[in-house]
């Protein structure tokens, strides 16, 4: 019994003492926690503010124009731009040539007016209505021309005999050469190759007569658009001041002004370039012409007139005229005199390309080679042998007003002074802002 009073005294005080133990600790911890928020309270009262608390930090996802690469954002500028301004060109052309026709004749209208306005225009100095200068100009532009067709289907009508037998000569004596040449020709090989050519173009006459149909189409098509060019020509002659001034009110007011200050420039550009190129053709046609004629070439005369037509569609025309004034050379008179055509043709061309344009033409229409050559085709393409001879003095008249535009633009902005000028940063999105100069603002 003793000892089990003994153990049970022990037990309790055990309890004890561990319940003094915990008390102790709580209040430890309570003055503990006491003494933090007077100290807290006092940083407050001292105005400082407490270390801040940051949550666990989680990398955001960035935005996705943020993530594409700077080059890639701006191809995509460049490219959506670029899409636009094809499509918008696209639309023009589809629009062109849906009415081709017009397009062309006031095309056509606009050089012959280049060339004839400088006579109306110092008739009416002399004291000559505009309407009478006009008239006369007119009249006597369209005669010469009218002569000049009659000439050539004259001359062409008047030697088709000669000519023919002429070529039959020919044929025959390009025979006898293909024959002695020393390419292994066989007469058995050029008559196959005669008959497969009678059998083709036999063959074909349902094609050569849907071919004459389309070329009557094309008869009645290239007359109305004779018809066109003299009235709109004859209208330019006489109202072209004022039909310029009325176009002018259909531009915007802000753009007004260079506009007005462009279309004297690009007229005197168009005027050089139709006047020179006349004068080049001219020549071209007299030398060619003179020569072929001393080399006793038929139709020498006609040959010279569509040498001098030729010449309005640069290089291209030049080389198509005396390719034509080589053949007929060839099958007429032989391949000597053929060869002789073909050194004076060259010849002409070289004296074009080298002295007479840079001497005519100057520098009122300096356009290069590249650009003529892709301006002869896309017109080609486009609308047919009258888009390859008014490509060239579009793009001329183009490079004038973008010159004049530039210059104009360049010098009416303000140029910025080192007192002035703000600062300008280029913010790029994977570096730092680059300064451009200028002064900051205080």
């Amino acid at each position: 019994m003793a000892l089990v009073l003994s153990k049970s005294g022990a037990v309790v005080g055990l309890w004890g003492w561990s319940e003094r133990v915990s008390a102790g600790w709580s209040g430890a911890a309570g003055r503990l926690k006491h003494r933090r928020e007077a100290a807290e309270a006092t940083e407050w009262a001292d105005g400082i503010s407490p270390a801040p608390v940051f949550p666990p930090s989680v990398d955001p996802r960035p935005e996705p124009a943020a993530a594409i690469p700077w080059g890639v954002r701006v191809a995509a500028e460049v490219g959506w731009r670029f899409l636009v301004l094809a499509a918008g060109l696209w639309v023009l052309m589809q629009a062109i040539s849906a009415v081709r026709l017009l397009v062309l004749a006031f095309v056509a209208a606009l050089l012959v007016t280049a060339l004839l306005q400088p006579t109306v225009a110092r008739l009416n100095r002399h004291g000559i209505p505009r309407g009478l200068a006009t008239a006369l100009t007119a009249l006597c532009g369209f005669a010469l021309l009218g002569l000049v067709g009659w000439f050539v289907v004259w001359q062409v009508m008047d030697n088709l005999d000669d000519l023919s037998a002429r070529v039959q000569d020919g044929i025959e004596e390009l025979k006898r050469w293909l024959l002695d040449s020393p390419f292994h020709v066989t007469e058995t090989q050029i008559n196959d190759v005669s008959d497969k050519l009678s059998t083709t173009i036999g063959s074909s006459s349902k094609e050569l007569t849907s071919a004459g149909i389309q070329g009557v189409t094309v008869v009645v098509e290239f007359l109305t658009g004779v018809l066109l060019t003299v009235f709109t020509t004859l209208f330019l002659l006489y109202d072209g001041p004022r039909i310029w001034k009325w176009t002018l009110k259909l531009v915007p007011a802000l753009a007004r002004p260079a506009v007005a200050g462009a279309g004297p420039r690009a007229w005197s550009t168009l005027t050089a370039y139709v006047r020179g190129t006349v004068i080049v053709a001219f020549i071209d046609a007299v030398c060619i012409g003179l020569g072929i004629f001393l080399l006793d070439v038929p139709l020498a005369l006609p040959l010279a007139v569509v040498i001098f037509i030729a010449a309005f569609v640069p290089l291209v025309g030049a080389v198509a005229s005396g390719a034509l004034a080589v053949v007929v050379a060839l099958v007429t008179q032989g391949m000597f005199t053929a060869v002789m055509v073909l050194i004076i043709v060259l010849a002409v061309q070289q004296l074009e390309g080298h002295i007479l344009q840079p001497f005519i033409l100057g520098r009122a229409v300096r356009v290069h080679p590249l650009a003529v050559i892709l301006a002869v085709a896309a017109g080609s393409l486009v609308a047919g042998i009258g888009g390859a001879v008014v490509a060239v003095p579009l793009v001329a008249v183009a490079n004038t007003v973008a010159g004049y535009l530039h210059g104009r633009h360049t010098a009416t902005a303000p140029s910025p002074t080192p007192d002035t000028a703000p600062a300008t940063e280029i913010q790029r999105p994977d570096g730092p802002p680059l300064d451009t100069g200028g002064t900051r603002p205080q």
